[in-house]
């Protein structure tokens, strides 16, 4: 099989309507298939982080140290 020209290039000229018009088409499909995509990942990573905080235990709240009282010198 020999490639031809008439192949790979469309010998009728598409309207600047039309290309805008495939233009949006794709780019709504790609916005569109990121943004699925997105929303899964989002899911999953709620799922386990829903998960991991359902196995962990709750931990007591840790009680800060008062910092013991600066013993300096007073200048007169």
């Amino acid at each position: 099989m020999t490639a031809t020209k008439g192949e790979f290039f469309n010998p009728a000229k598409l309207s600047s309507r039309d290309k805008a018009e495939a233009t949006d088409h794709t780019a709504r499909a790609i916005i569109a298939a990121e943004a699925s995509a997105r929303d899964k990942k989002t899911e999953k990573l709620r799922a386990l982080r829903l998960q991991q905080a359902a196995d962990e235990p709750e931990a007591a709240p840790v009680k800060k140290r008062r910092s013991p009282a600066k013993s300096g010198t007073r200048r007169p």
